[in-house]
């Protein structure tokens, strides 16, 4: 029987990048994977191959552009969604790979197969050809992460009613895609499809889109998203969700009570992801699982078992690849003796539609329902040189400060490249910065940063220079 001081059960954000301090720290690792690619629902069917329609799409919808800069484009431009999907595929098939050149590279041992506890140290490989291993290790990790949720009354038949896995790979450009759920995945798969020619419409329980994010992100996002075609249906609680032949019939209930139907060639059912522990045999290790399916664990990660810690999805938390890959680390580092910290208030979330959508810390609501005397100051990016020399005028950048202290306590943005931009935010609020300290930093000119360089001096006594 093999034995390591370290195994891992799941090879996604969390699992691979905590192997790989393990294996920096000295520790003798191995890492379980049920799939035959590494890199977990992220680099497989979610944040790679969804960022890599994102940008094919958006290349496709800059054509309508282009006359703006004197760029004249003869013929017909044709979406071939065949390639363009083939592309996608490349783009995972080299970051899975690479993900597998570093656990060779770390000395990392790689098991494909279904990982269950056989006990608390020990851990029973199923392999597809039918064979199974045991191995036995004085830590385990469970990183198994998430699948996507459903609705108790919706079949999802993965033809015509599909989650974002099948929407990744569509054979056809949608005539019309009725989105259920309007989250960060159906909201990104959404634009990626109505850039294409699909008609696009979301139907929402809640009264807005992406409502984990602030307000007025929210607000800012569904006014673009409309001016660009799609449509929403917010405040509305789907009934029902049938398939009649090569139709799909969504019907919802508004505020009102009045029920709605929509028709639509695809459904894609989006309402969030669950935690994912099917044939972990967490009890045979007396590991404790929540009512909601979360592997329960202590402020270290650590499970009901002193030496089994879960990181990602499956414990509390955000849902995010980054959070998982910190987690991993955590984890790693603690086995070792060491003292790392992760302060979950400083965990940025990001849309990446266009314009894309990034925060971090509090919001609005947050600080309000809390009773916290905030200050706040905003800069549109039209504001911008460089936005007026790009063309990408929507969007803004909002700093919350401490009223008293000035300390930044939330920072809020959409517009280009705010995916990047928000790495400042998070820097500055993790060295408690206040929003003149943001003021007083030279921020490169004509850049987009330069609007979070505006919005610190809005908040700072209203000194915006440039609006």
């Amino acid at each position: 029987m093999s034995s390591f001081d370290v195994v891992i059960i799941g090879s996604g954000p969390g699992g691979y990048v905590s192997a790989i301090r393990c294996a920096q720290l000295g520790f003798k690792t191995a890492i379980i994977e049920k799939y035959s690619t590494l890199g977990g629902t992220c680099l497989n069917v979610g944040c790679i191959p969804s960022k890599a329609l994102l940008a094919s799409s958006h290349h496709y919808s800059e054509i309508a552009h282009f006359a703006d800069h004197g760029i004249e484009v003869s013929g017909e431009v044709k979406v071939n969604l065949e390639k363009m999907i083939a592309r996608k595929q490349a783009v995972v098939d080299q970051t899975s790979g690479g993900v597998k050149f570093l656990m060779d590279k770390n000395k990392i041992t790689v098991l494909e197969g279904l990982g269950s506890f056989v006990d608390a140290t020990h851990v029973a490989v199923a392999k597809s050809d039918g064979t199974s291993e045991t191995i036995e290790a004085k830590n385990i990790i469970i990183a198994t992460g998430s699948k996507p949720s459903s609705l108790p009354f919706i079949k999802i038949d993965k033809e015509r009613i599909i989650t974002s896995t099948e929407a990744l790979k569509l054979k056809e450009v949608p005539k019309h895609l009725v989105i259920i759920g309007g989250g960060v995945i159906g909201i990104e798969l959404g634009q990626v499809y109505l850039r294409l020619g699909a008609q696009v419409s979301v139907v929402e329980y809640l009264d807005r889109i992406i409502p984990g994010m602030d307000a007025s992100l929210s607000k800012e996002l569904t006014k673009i998203l409309k001016k660009q075609g799609m449509k929403f249906y917010v405040s509305h609680k789907v009934k029902s969700v049938e398939r009649n032949g090569e139709s799909v019939v969504v019907q919802a209930e508004n505020a009102k009570g009045e029920t709605i139907t929509l028709e639509g060639d695809y459904s894609l059912v989006s309402v969030g992801r669950r935690p994912y522990t099917d044939g972990l045999n967490a009890d045979k290790a007396g590991v404790k699982i929540s009512e909601r399916g979360m592997v329960e664990v202590n402020d270290h990660l650590q499970t009901s078992v002193p030496n089994i810690y879960a990181i990602g999805d499956v414990v509390r938390g955000a849902m995010l690849a980054h959070k998982a890959e910190e987690e991993g680390a955590m984890v790693a580092e603690i086995l070792a003796g060491q003292k790392p910290h992760i302060d979950y208030n400083l965990i940025p979330g990001v849309v990446y539609t266009w314009p894309e959508v990034a925060a971090v810390g509090q919001t609005e609501e947050q600080l309000k329902a809390a009773g916290v005397d905030f200050k706040s100051g905003s800069f549109p990016f039209k504001a911008l040189g460089r936005a007026r020399a790009g063309g990408d005028l929507d969007g803004f950048v909002k700093i919350l400060a401490d009223a008293k202290t000035d300390e930044v306590l939330g920072v809020h943005m959409i517009g280009a490249r705010c995916a990047d931009l928000i790495a400042e935010a998070v820097t500055a609020m993790e060295f408690k910065a206040s929003a003149e300290d943001i003021s007083r930093m030279s921020h490169a000119h004509p850049t987009f940063a330069e609007a979070i360089k505006e919005a610190a001096l809005a908040a700072t006594d209203n000194r915006a220079l440039h609006v």
